[in-house]
């Protein structure tokens, strides 16, 4: 449209207004205030609007790219993937030469190896690759979609709620209906920009720091694949004393081990990102944190819309189903990263002769988190990161000492037979534990089996006529006949 010269800052606003609301909005509302005595160009002053229209034209394009492409998700996919290749080339992604290839490929091989000796679950099928930045942004972001839609709706609709309420405080106002519909609209499209950015962001971050594909403690990509990102294993190597290779081949081991338990346990990736997803869904929204976000958005500064976000809309209470969630998540995380440190540890022991201060270092690394963790924690509200590694680790350990690591691996067959949370409180105690309540069952099934044959076994009393079987006591004498009420005056059946 062309500007009149005689008015630019009505034309500024309502061409703002189309851009966010669309035309039959945008008209209703330049109505409402023409109606009520506003003078549209105070008011794009008052907005800041630049009156220079290739400056006005710079700011539409800048509001259109942040709101296209990703309709009404709840969080744009498409800017996310953006921001994470973003991300990725700020920070630098050195191309993988031939080379790193095979060096990767060739410690994953020697890792298959190394782990047939210390585990009783076989080699997977999956390839073994190296990775760039680049690469490992791209393959893991379908789990952070999975992981990160349930609470991104949870702010959606907490957004639509302020909304409804400020529309409903216009009444009957012609702006009300521009509020609830093609702003509605709108806001929902800036929240999925939003999230985008917050998602993007904390992958590309995470792409610079991880090693392979489960060093997170969640199993990033849902193909038995193995891979390692050679950039970042040569950045973690740099400041240890150990040789590049031998650091490549510990790490290789780790990765390897964390393939062979998600591929012959199939209930444990679903386990643990379930629990995740549970925790999200339950996640309270500060609404108040959400409306003061929404008032103080700049449309000029999409970075602006970002910080708005970043933390602070989420309430601190957990309710009790969270509660149990984060409890499965941790209890889970633990015991997995348990079994890979006390797995690889007994692999890389004869071969590599800094094996003990690596264990450590990754011990360390993983307790400190880093500020893509931190990131995570304020857009899912919670840590990734697994507590109570050394109990676990000090459970496994004991298991396969004093039980071969057959009984150790066989845990993982079903999840009712996994350590608890209660038992993770005495990993030492473990194995006596289960032996006690391992013989007390078998006390309880020698007492039942002589029930139903009819015969005592030593040192166990069959029950007699007084207890009330149905040989000893007829209706009226201990059971209440059939039709009869019990003791609760439930007819008895």
């Amino acid at each position: 449209m062309s500007e009149d010269p005689s008015r630019p800052g009505e034309d500024s606003w309502e061409e703002l207004l189309r851009s966010m609301l669309g035309p039959q909005a945008a008209e209703e509302a330049m109505s409402a205030m023409r109606a009520a005595g506003l003078d549209p160009e105070t008011m794009a002053t008052a907005a800041g609007l630049p009156q220079d229209r290739n400056q006005l034209a710079m700011m539409l394009q800048q509001m259109q790219q942040v709101l296209a492409a990703g309709g009404n998700d709840p969080v744009n996919w498409a800017l996310a993937g953006d921001l994470a290749g973003q991300a990725v080339r700020q920070a630098g992604d050195p191309t993988l030469t031939a080379a790193q290839a095979a060096q990767v490929t060739q410690a994953l091989q020697v890792a298959d190896l190394w782990l047939d000796a210390a585990t009783e679950l076989g080699p997977t099928t999956g390839t073994k690759q190296a990775w760039s930045r680049s690469d490992w942004a791209q393959r893991t972001m379908p789990t952070w979609k999975r992981l990160a839609e349930p609470i991104a709706t949870s702010v959606a609709r907490a957004m639509e709620s302020v909304l409804d309420e400020q529309a409903g405080e216009l009444g009957e106002h012609p702006l009300a209906a521009g509020l609830a519909g093609g702003a509605g609209g709108m806001i929902r499209r800036l929240g999925g920009a939003v999230f985008g950015m917050q998602v993007g962001q904390a992958v590309g971050t995470l792409a610079g720091e991880a090693f392979g594909t489960s060093d997170t403690g969640l199993p990033l990509v849902e193909a038995p694949d193995t891979a390692l990102v050679p950039a970042n294993v040569a950045a973690f190597a740099e400041g240890l004393d150990a040789p590049e290779e031998e650091v490549r081949l510990f790490l290789a081991v780790r990765e390897v081990a964390h393939a062979r338990l998600f591929a012959h346990v199939p209930w444990l990736r679903a386990h643990l990102l379930g629990a995740v997803e549970a925790y999200a869904r339950e996640i309270s929204i500060d609404t108040g944190a959400i409306e003061e976000a929404m008032r103080s958005l700049d449309p000029n500064d999409p970075e602006a819309l970002r910080e708005a976000f970043s933390g602070g809309v989420f309430v601190l209470e957990r309710s009790e189903a969270q509660e149990a969630a984060l409890l499965r998540l941790e209890t889970a995380l633990a015991l997995v990263e348990g079994w890979v440190e006390v797995v690889a540890g007994q692999a890389v022991a004869p071969h590599l002769p800094h094996a003990v201060p690596l264990r450590e270092m990754i011990r360390r690394r993983r307790a400190a988190g880093g500020p893509a963790e931190q990131t995570f924690a304020s857009l899912v509200g919670l840590e990734l990161r697994p507590r109570r590694v050394r109990e676990a680790a000090e459970l496994w350990s004991n298991l396969g000492r004093e039980r071969g690591q057959e009984a150790r691996d066989s845990l993982w067959e079903h999840f009712d037979l996994m350590p608890t949370a209660e038992e993770l409180d005495d990993p030492a105690g473990f194995v006596a534990a289960r032996d006690a309540a391992a013989a007390g069952q078998d006390d309880v099934d020698a007492a039942l089996a002589s029930i139903f044959a009819g015969t005592e076994q030593p040192g166990v009393e069959a029950p007699t006529a007084d207890e009330g079987t149905d040989e000893a006591a007829g209706p009226g004498e201990g059971e209440p006949g059939e039709g009869e009420p019990d003791d609760g005056g439930r007819p008895a059946g």
